[in-house]
């Protein structure tokens, strides 16, 4: 699925009293708003700019058109001095997040040429065009005691880097935020029997991120294994080769197999128009289920490569993580913590089933396995570890008294021995030491999974969590 478009609300504020006592004030406004709107816009983003708004009738109206507009997120622009009673009533209306920008046409003011131009008028006309900062506390105030959520950036309108990658990254998370709410989870089967700790409130999830959750059975998934046709094997046999490194031992009918399950998954997706799947089933005494489950693990690789995230063992709350680092553009690879290695102060990580092959570390291999270790079957599975740098594990967790929180860490992939078992397998070194950092990570109660995404992004997970009204706990 492609995500909708992210519709960025925005208007700057000012004073309707102003624009009769100093001439070319408001246009001057008028193209520093006007710079915001193009500086915000890019490819999948839609800015709708409901202009300067000086008065609180004109500010009823903007509120209007945002909602009818139906904006996901609220961009603030003070250009100067503006009474908060301009600005309340388009945001009450809107009902989105606020980011109210306080962003100075230049980082300093010419005190020399300002002083010497002489007339006291222009002087106060050009002190206005500079006042980006003098309404924020008045708007906050009014903010904090309306009970509307926001946040503040301060900075300059052009040539301030470190500004524009805070607004950029709020941008990033509302685009996350938008791409959550639009997704279609399909759960498929049933939870791994035992695991406690993965077990949620699917409401809770529908309801804290918009995800609308598709149930599906396997017999479906089987039904359109049985209809795929011979060629299509044999056309995803040869995808299969060139998207994997296929090791010497897999033998041709159990590649058949995954490619079948592969071409059938593709029809399951598209046919529910999933963005993201959970599944779990044991295949016991139907023997086509058996094949189907056994078979699935390459399929489910290439659709979490794609976008479609795919978690085993039904773990709805590690789909949801690794929907969000997939969204961020980071990966999202299904994984839990396998044990530590004392001597090289690191954490083992790893997965049996689908691994995210866009962030692997070279090649993904494809190895026969006689057994899937606490599953049915057997069959071929893949073997990877995450790119050697930077990474960001994140945990959807349910937090004490049923409410939802994001857990977040940021590491390094480094090299090493791994074990060759067929599964994903990574070493992770943290700043506070292998042994350290699972005592600080457990601490929080997540699932026995997590996801992992390639680059730290933790900034920008803390605003989703922001955004959504959730708790964002940064393990460092």
């Amino acid at each position: 699925m492609t995500p909708p478009p992210l519709r960025i609300g925005l208007f700057g504020i000012g004073l309707d009293a102003y624009w009769p006592q100093f001439e070319g004030l408001r246009q001057r406004l008028e193209q520093y708003l006007a710079t915001v709107a193009h500086k915000l816009a890019r490819p999948g983003v839609e800015v709708v700019n409901v202009g300067l708004v000086d008065a609180p009738d004109r500010a009823r109206e903007a509120g209007r058109e945002l909602r009818r507009a139906d904006v996901d997120l609220v961009f603030l622009h003070v250009t100067t001095y503006a009474l908060s009673s301009t600005v309340l009533p388009v945001v009450q209306r809107a009902r989105v997040p606020v980011i109210v920008l306080d962003l100075a046409p230049e980082r300093a003011i010419d005190y020399a040429s300002f002083n010497a131009l002489g007339d006291r008028t222009r002087m106060t006309g050009e002190w206005l065009a500079h006042c980006s900062t003098c309404s924020v506390p008045e708007i906050a105030n009014v903010f904090r005691r309306a009970g509307i959520r926001f946040h503040q950036i301060s900075g300059v309108l052009e040539d301030d880097p470190e500004c524009w990658r805070e607004i950029d990254a709020w941008v990033d998370a509302a685009r996350v935020m938008v791409g959550m709410a639009a997704n279609r989870l399909g759960l498929m089967g049933h939870y791994y029997g035992g695991m406690l700790d993965i077990h949620t409130d699917l409401t809770l999830q529908c309801a804290t991120f918009g995800t609308h959750v598709e149930p599906i059975e396997v017999d479906e998934l089987t039904a359109l294994r049985r209809a795929v046709a011979p060629d299509s094997v044999e056309a995803r046999v040869r995808e299969l080769h060139e998207a994997f490194d296929v090791q010497p031992g897999c033998a041709a009918e159990d590649l058949a197999e995954a490619a079948r399950t592969s071409v059938a998954l593709d029809e399951l997706v598209a046919r529910h128009r999933l963005g993201s799947l959970a599944y779990f089933h044991k295949g016991t005494g139907v023997p086509e289920n058996e094949a189907t489950i056994a078979s699935i693990i390459l399929g489910t690789s290439l659709l979490t490569a794609r976008g479609v995230p795919v978690a085993g063992e039904f773990e709805v709350k590690n789909a949801q993580a690794m929907k969000i680092l997939d969204l961020f553009g980071v990966g999202g690879s299904f994984t839990e913590f396998y044990a530590m290695d004392y001597d090289a102060d690191v954490v083992l990580m790893g997965h049996d089933g689908p691994g995210h092959i866009q962030i692997a570390e070279g090649r993904t291999k494809v190895r026969p396995l006689e057994v899937y270790h606490g599953k049915v079957g057997r069959g071929v599975s893949i073997e990877m570890a995450v790119r050697h740098g930077p990474v960001t594990l994140l945990s959807v967790i349910e937090a004490p008294g049923g409410q939802l929180a994001l857990l977040c860490a940021e590491g390094d992939s480094v090299p090493g021995p791994i074990l060759e078992i067929g599964n994903t397998n990574s070493r992770y070194r943290f700043g506070c030491g292998a042994r350290e950092f699972v005592k600080r990570w457990s601490s929080h109660g997540p699932a026995h999974h997590c996801a992992v995404g390639v680059g730290h992004v933790a900034d920008r997970i803390a605003r989703l969590g922001s955004l959504l009204g959730l708790e964002t706990i940064c393990v460092s």
